[in-house]
């Protein structure tokens, strides 16, 4: 591992820039959650449910941007910018086809949406006047995620720092004033909390397209890049993305079916899983995030030829992912009961998050070895069917019959039926590990074109 510091150069300040990133939005989220629950644990789980959504959407959005990433790492490796211009305007494209959906669906079927996820009643009246405003985010979103994620391919990061810290701040002000009715603002509960994120995904969606038009150096991007059609790419992005964007909805499909199963066992639940996942990713954001530094180092190195490279690098990446696993893993068991006290939570709720940051301790060692490994170094040296065959294999085939089964046919607590859902994690370590050290996934993804 010592011989290969020109790889480190590459991944640790990218590793930085990106986890810094990531662990800001994930504040935003933190801060929306203790605020909401501080003002009434209905509203926390009304929130969650529309977040649910959300994380569908960014899902699907992460897999275009990925996808685009992937392809513009290997052309990035080559210094050819012609290329990653026209993939990041398709992957942009695509991108807000796909927020023009779930704003449309949000808009006309709120209470079918979100009654897919939960039966009661009053969870569901407050995620419905949260979404009925939080719909506008998600054309906004798509459009800013999708540039985002393309711009990592040249290595471009920091922007998502500085966006992440404006959204903070914002977000953490407005939330102050309107859920609670501080400095003469209205006290609008979770619809408060919706015009804070509106506010602040509108700001995001600024920030980075002045960057990208008037400050960057690298891409030099102009409005016509954006309108232009350039089809000479697209056969070439749909082939690298196509198989990342089908697998981020399902997999997003796939945690709102969690949700559901915790949603019908009860409020309480829904709760605990909220408040978990938030803390569980706040801690594991740096073992999440190798995924995405991975895949442009690989994609880098892939399309500069050194080939060479490629077996060194893996096997110090993957020493790396597991290192994060552990250091997360110690940090939740440590720090958990120190976040969970900040929430105003019922004793029921607060026991049951506890148990369930248990459970994620002890997965989070197999998440951050095993995602950063199918989709940063499987997905960015060429292969990006693997992670989806491999990931919803596991979801639809195992986890989410077995967790079904577990809460509606046997009945069992939902700490058991929660351990169901995040077995996947430590099983999927397996065929990632012996697939990503066979090597066969090693694919240069711009030799049809000479530019």
């Amino acid at each position: 591992m010592l011989k290969h510091k020109e790889m480190y150069k590459s991944f640790f300040p990218l590793l930085a820039a990106i986890a810094v990133q990531q662990l800001l939005a994930l504040l935003v989220n933190l801060v929306d959650n203790i605020m909401l629950g501080a003002y009434s644990e209905t509203a926390l789980s009304g929130a969650a449910l529309v977040n649910q959504i959300q994380y569908v959407l960014q899902m699907i959005t992460s897999g275009i941007g990925a996808g685009a990433a992937v392809l513009g790492a290997q052309y990035w490796g080559k210094r050819e910018l012609k290329p990653i211009r026209s993939v990041i305007s398709i992957g942009l494209k695509i991108s807000l086809i796909a927020g023009i959906v779930f704003t449309f669906a949000a808009i006309f079927f709120p209470y079918r949406l979100l009654g897919l996820l939960c039966n009661d009643p009053d969870t569901l009246e407050q995620g419905v006047r949260y979404l009925s405003l939080m719909c506008w985010t998600y054309l906004i979103y798509s459009a800013s995620a999708a540039l985002m994620y393309s711009l990592r391919a040249v290595q471009i990061a920091w922007i998502g720092t500085i966006m992440s810290v404006m959204t903070i701040c914002i977000n953490a002000c407005l939330n102050y004033c309107f859920i609670y009715g501080n400095f003469g603002s209205p006290e609008l509960g979770i619809y408060g909390a919706a015009i804070a994120t509106l506010t602040s995904r509108t700001v995001e969606l600024i920030v980075i397209f002045v960057y990208v038009l008037c400050i960057d150096k690298k891409l030099k991007m102009k409005v016509r890049d954006f309108l232009r059609l350039d089809r000479e790419y697209w056969r070439d992005y749909i082939i690298v993305a196509m198989p990342m964007m089908i697998s981020g909805a399902l997999w997003g499909v796939a945690q709102a079916a969690q949700t559901a199963i915790l949603g019908h066992i009860g409020q309480t639940a829904i709760a605990a899983n909220s408040i978990a996942s938030i803390i569980f990713q706040l801690f594991a954001v740096f073992g999440m995030a190798c995924a995405q530094t991975a895949s442009v180092v690989m994609g880098n190195t892939i399309g500069a030829g050194r080939l060479d490279l490629v077996r060194p690098y893996s096997r110090s990446m993957q020493c790396i992912f597991l290192f994060m696993g552990l250091a997360s893993s110690a940090l939740i068991l440590t720090f958990r009961g120190i976040i969970v006290s900040f929430y105003d939570i019922s004793e029921q709720t607060r026991e049951l998050t506890m148990n369930f940051l248990l459970i994620l301790s002890i997965t989070t060692i197999g998440s951050c070895y095993e995602y950063p490994v199918e989709a940063g170094i499987i997905a960015g040296g060429g292969d990006t069917k693997f992670t989806a065959i491999v990931d919803n294999s596991f979801m639809w085939l195992f986890t989410i019959p077995c967790a079904a089964l577990s809460a509606f046919v046997f009945e069992f607590s939902p700490v058991v039926t929660f351990c169901v859902l995040k077995a996947d994690q430590l099983l999927k370590c397996i065929p990632n590990a012996i697939v990503c050290n066979r090597y066969k996934w090693v694919k240069d993804l711009t030799g049809t074109h000479k530019t």
